[in-house]
């Protein structure tokens, strides 16, 4: 069974084709970042326009590099939700449109479960079951995978979302749009014992986070050395602050990761989503699995972001569970809030 995956829920263009019997064929992606740069953030409507200018180009190259036609696909697989609601729209009609024009069937999935499964894209994948981190910058949750469409939430943030926090702490500090990237390479560069900021929640009795506290102290603390962070007159004090930050977001995240494999016996732990990619993160969790004896899985860092591969890929193991969960009814409704816990194999 050859799946297209369609993949638009905000700021990236991904159309990917998976093989159940090849694995993957091919996959593109368009990302969107320089155009919201200038704003300082992702704008809905240019999003969703973006959207509709790349998406057949980006189709033809994925078509082109796998060597197969149109009429080779069994089904098409999309990103239903969560997500922009018009940048959802427009990857739905495209590919129900796809699907009515060749005779395909058509399947919603769901963003998270996309990135939650992405890791078993790797050449090394995990088994089920595992806990999972899902960590991007509108989502930080913990959950126990024991099978596709099978998830139960141990926990989540009751605020903003890690990837929030990233950003929002580096635009304090100057650093621009996408935040996350830049202000973990300053980091590198800052003293880890010039500023201890509070790590929110990390030792509740729960797995539940939150990350609003950590940004307001970045906040006062940028606000008590705004006269040299504006002028950039001590880039020392900017990289020590994003130090500061970024050890106590890890710190967090890597202590509420450990407490969810202690309850729940399992010894093997998968990180997915846009931060993900973090370089400080992969190295406190990885130092943290070889002390405390527990394996952990990333995901490819192409698919730590948002792409079409790993919605092709949820869609074809679900194929695989219940080959008519695909449908040839293209009438279609999108989900912009869409809980992961409410998704059930079929």
């Amino acid at each position: 069974m050859i799946v297209l995956g369609v993949e638009s829920s905000c700021d990236e263009t991904g159309l990917a084709l998976y093989d159940t019997q090849r694995g993957l064929l091919s996959h593109a992606l368009h990302s969107q970042v320089a155009m919201h740069e200038e704003y300082g953030g992702v704008v809905p409507e240019l999003a969703s326009r973006d959207h509709i200018r790349r998406a057949i180009p980006l189709l033809e190259q994925t078509l082109a590099d796998a060597g197969i036609g149109r009429h080779d696909i069994d089904a098409i697989a999309y990103t239903q939700g969560p997500g922009l609601a018009g940048a959802l729209l427009v990857g739905s009609s495209i590919a129900c449109s796809l699907g009515l024009a060749l005779d395909k069937p058509v399947l919603g999935v769901h963003h998270l479960e996309g990135h939650l499964l992405s890791p078993l894209l790797a050449s090394d994948p995990p088994q089920f079951p595992f806990i999972a981190l899902l960590v991007s910058g509108g989502h930080t949750q913990l959950m126990r995978v024991d099978g596709v469409g099978q998830y139960t939430l141990l926990g989540e943030t009751l605020d903003d979302a890690a990837g929030e926090a990233f950003d929002k702490s580096a635009k304090l500090l100057g650093l621009g749009y996408p935040g996350g990237p830049a202000i973990s390479r300053l980091a590198e560069f800052g003293d880890p014992e010039a500023y201890k900021l509070p790590r929110p929640m990390m030792h509740s009795k729960d797995f539940n986070f939150s990350f609003s506290g950590l940004k307001t102290a970045v906040l006062t603390v940028v606000k008590n050395h705004e006269e040299k962070i504006i002028a950039n007159i001590c880039e020392q004090d900017k990289a020590n602050i994003a130090r500061g930050f970024v050890d106590a977001i890890v710190d967090v995240l890597t202590a509420k990761c450990v407490s969810a494999l202690r309850h729940s016996g399992l010894k093997r732990l998968v990180i997915a989503g846009g931060v993900g990619a973090n370089a400080q993160l992969r190295a406190s969790l990885n130092q943290a699995a070889a002390a405390k004896k527990f394996r952990v899985f990333y995901p490819e860092l192409e698919f730590c972001t948002d792409n079409g591969a790993m919605i092709a890929f949820a869609g074809a193991m679900r194929l695989q569970i219940n080959p008519q969960a695909a449908k040839r009814d293209y009438s279609f409704n999108v989900r912009p809030r869409w809980p992961l816990d409410e998704i059930r194999t079929i």
